[in-house]
């Protein structure tokens, strides 16, 4: 496959879905790069991610058929990335997903040209961003603050602090897209 995997990574609240959006409006028409559409086994509602949304049997069903070029479960939930995401990839494109920090191991093994991006916030900043959206508990948000964000990282992993303006990070963001897609800016 002549084409880069970019896997966005970091903690819940760290705006990682934000920023894909943000390259996306800017990106995706060109063609250059492709945007995968998760699919978690969660309804899709205006409080989180854009999603395709199954029920555990469906999804159960759909990863044993291998629908799914990776898939993880996480937080009670199960999350797959549809294998069609490898036709962009033959086709040379850019192919941009959110992804969980666990599933590194698995995503070099079948993508080894992967490039990881870590996406970073202040402590402060995700604790109040994480409050905010009102699905968690106070001790839950704690637990996850507490997590690890650096573990099995590549060391080739970029890291893109999305603490400030959503622009500062996204524009960081979308240049790294750009350049790895080979598009002038």
């Amino acid at each position: 496959m002549s084409g880069t995997f970019v896997a966005v990574v970091g903690p819940s609240g760290v705006g990682k879905d934000s920023l894909i959006g943000f390259a996306r409006e800017r990106l995706e028409a060109g063609g250059r790069v492709s945007f995968v559409r998760r699919v978690v086994t969660r309804e899709a509602d205006g409080g989180s991610e854009d999603h395709d949304s199954m029920d555990e049997a469906a999804f159960a069903k759909a990863e044993a058929a291998g629908e799914f070029a990776l898939s993880w479960g996480a937080h009670g939930l199960r999350y797959g990335l549809p294998v069609a995401l490898e036709v962009d990839l033959e086709a040379g494109r850019v192919v941009v997903a959110n992804l969980s920090r666990g599933m590194i191991p698995a995503l070099v093994a079948r993508y080894p040209d992967a490039l990881v991006v870590a996406v970073t916030a202040d402590r402060a900043v995700l604790a109040e961003r994480l409050a905010g959206r009102g699905r968690e508990t106070a001790e839950s948000i704690r637990q996850r603050l507490d997590r690890n964000a650096g573990d099995g990282l590549p060391a080739s992993t970029v890291r893109i602090d999305n603490s400030g303006a959503l622009e500062v990070a996204g524009v960081a963001f979308t240049r790294l897209l750009m350049d790895a897609a080979g598009v002038e800016a």
